[in-house]
């Protein structure tokens, strides 16, 4: 993927990062890690429209100003730098570009937009004004899949001959997510945007792209199951596509309704595993806590080498990709690990999908698509 940060007329911030949090929901308790005893930042106000939610996290930040939205945000004309936003996807472009329109840069939750039309707008406008829009992508930081692109790029298992990712999704476990929080992916699933290909999945369509660089076809078939009247998941699904390095992947999605996980925060089971001429490495797990093995290991010559001490609390990634954007802002360093142009790939290869099976699993290039999804 093309690094296309525009840090080269970017005027690093001298102080901490005045930053505004909008959306107190449930993934506030993940991005906030990253404020937590930083010096780097300074969290001047929260926005939310819930009242209670606004008091439980104004105990955590007293000297913030709390606000019921970001209109009554900017109208109280409060000095800030950058803007988390932690909303749903549905809400993006027109929060977006409000905040761009007051000189602010901006960390976005994934999936960038629903459709390219609306993605590239967000973008253009972010290059337009010299801001940095970003499209946050936790996983890149999860310790165990950096020890699995350490591997992979030092050469260690050969030239790659494949790899394969598996989700399976499952109903009992984890943490209490609100209602509010799962509405409106179910009505992203209802416009044709699932909660397991579309929104949890960005985040592996994203580790693909950042460990093989960009594809060059894709064919997937998207399946659906309803798992209560009138509610429908997106499983099973398999996809598979060919990188243009000549690498190809496999991804099989599955719905375990009656599964119970043991997870501190979603219940997705996650694996990896790359397969090179000398041996292969995978990663156990991410989100949940199913197979209770180390986080990280590599077979070579017949030898299977476990990592027992990696950070492989899911919730450090959040911290650490949050950091990141901080620290970006104050030193002016790149790559944003996602800038908007980046994450316009994975948008690409996520609809390519869509594609590909409402036709019957033809391939699709992600980079042939029209700018507005048909």
């Amino acid at each position: 993927m093309a690094q296309s940060d525009s840090f080269d007329t970017f005027i690093r911030i001298e102080r901490p990062v005045r930053s505004a949090i909008i959306g107190l929901g449930r993934v506030y308790d993940l991005n906030i890690r990253a404020y937590v005893d930083n010096r780097d930042a300074e969290v001047v106000a929260i926005v939310d429209p819930s009242d209670l939610r606004r008091a439980q996290r104004q105990v955590q930040w007293p000297h913030a100003r709390a606000f019921v939205s970001v209109d009554e945000l900017i109208a109280s004309n409060t000095e800030i730098d950058a803007a988390e936003l932690l909303l749903p996807t549905t809400l993006n472009e027109e929060l977006v570009m409000a905040c761009l329109a007051q000189g602010w840069h901006v960390n976005l939750q994934k999936p960038f937009a629903n459709d390219l039309e609306s993605a590239m707008t967000m973008a253009d406008e972010a290059h337009r004004r010299g801001l940095q829009l970003r499209v946050m992508e936790n996983y890149l930081f999860y310790e165990p899949l950096i020890k699995l692109k350490q591997t992979i790029d030092s050469g260690e298992l050969g030239p790659i001959s494949g790899y394969h990712m598996k989700m399976v999704a499952s109903g009992r476990g984890g943490w209490d997510v609100p209602g509010d929080s799962y509405e409106w992916r179910f009505q992203q699933a209802r416009d044709g945007r699932g909660q397991l290909l579309f929104d949890d999945g960005w985040h592996k369509l994203s580790t693909a792209l950042w460990l093989f660089g960009p594809v060059k076809e894709v064919r997937a078939w998207i399946g659906s199951t309803e798992v209560v009247p009138g509610i429908e998941v997106d499983a099973p699904t398999t996809m598979t596509w060919e990188h243009e390095n000549g690498v190809r992947g496999v991804w099989d999605i599955t719905l375990a309704v009656d599964m119970y996980l043991r997870s501190d925060y979603y219940t997705n089971d996650e694996r990896w595993e790359v397969t090179g001429r000398r041996g292969f490495a995978r990663v156990n797990r991410c989100t949940g806590r199913g197979i209770q093995e180390p986080s990280f290991e590599i077979y070579l010559d017949g030898e299977m080498r476990s990592f027992h001490a990696l950070d492989d609390d899911w919730a450090s990634c959040f911290r650490d990709s949050g950091r990141h954007w901080l620290r970006a802002l104050r030193n002016g360093i790149g790559p944003l690990m996602w800038s908007a142009d980046q994450a316009l790939d994975v948008l690409r290869f996520a609809l390519a999908a869509y594609e590909s099976s409402a036709n019957g699993g033809i391939g699709v290039n992600p980079n042939s698509r029209a700018p507005r999804n048909g």
